[in-house]
């Protein structure tokens, strides 16, 4: 009997990382469901795992470096090595507003989520990675963040993050070279974040997460993707 492939998506309780994970216990991923809050967390992996099969919660704020380290070290204590990390949990706290009219704060703290976030949960679970045969890490990013084309104004702050991520993206595929570490814009998805005109469902947002995770070539790393595609950065 192989050993199941284990999977950590943070944000995993609602929307596009909800059904990543769904879809990944259903591929026989032992999920770990990453969320700050404990009892949305708690409830989503309890649901999965009744559909799905293996679903454990992992408590987790991307935010915060403390909550970081003890996820890594509470993980460490139901699995010896990570498979594959999806940095899925991000915020959106600003609307069309034009970039001059941004606070500091705003950007600080959607930067500290979006973008540290991403790079903070990449550095505490790296040891484990890399005790896998095949690590994989995608950072789910955003079309906001292309700086190909230009940026057409709607949630800078957002967008910044997103075209941030990006970079760590590329410097993290290039200081892990055995790593498969990409970028995912799932397009405009039906969530809280989207709205209800968005024009994919959460099963459509999912798809090209879900084959980074289980089926891409290992050798595919340092992109940017959308529909199983490659897109300008």
């Amino acid at each position: 009997m192989t050993e199941s492939r284990t999977v950590l998506v943070t944000g995993a309780n609602k929307g596009i990382g909800y059904e990543v994970a769904r879809q990944l216990a259903g591929k026989g991923f032992h999920v770990f469901i990453g969320a700050r809050n404990r009892e949305a967390g708690r409830k989503a992996a309890d649901e999965i795992a009744k559909e799905d099969g293996n679903a454990t919660f992992l408590e987790i704020d991307v935010a915060d470096n403390a909550s970081v380290i003890a996820a890594a070290r509470e993980f460490s204590k139901v699995a010896d090595h990570l498979d594959v990390l999806v940095n899925n949990a991000g915020i959106m706290m600003d609307g069309d507003d034009a970039i001059l009219e941004v606070s500091d704060d705003l950007l600080r703290k959607t930067l500290e989520t979006n973008t540290l976030g991403a790079l903070r949960v990449a550095r505490g679970f790296a040891p484990l990675l890399a005790k896998s045969k095949a690590p994989r890490v995608i950072n789910v990013s955003s079309g906001g963040g292309q700086l190909t084309g230009g940026a057409d104004g709607w949630s800078p702050a957002y967008c910044i993050s997103k075209t941030a991520l990006n970079a760590v993206t590329s410097q993290l595929a290039a200081a892990l070279p055995k790593f498969a570490v990409n970028s995912v814009c799932p397009g405009w998805v039906r969530t809280d974040m989207g709205g209800q005109s968005a024009t994919r469902s959460v099963e459509e947002g999912a798809v090209t997460i879900v084959w980074l995770a289980a089926d891409a070539p290992q050798k595919l790393t340092g992109k940017f993707l959308r529909d199983r595609k490659e897109i300008p950065w």
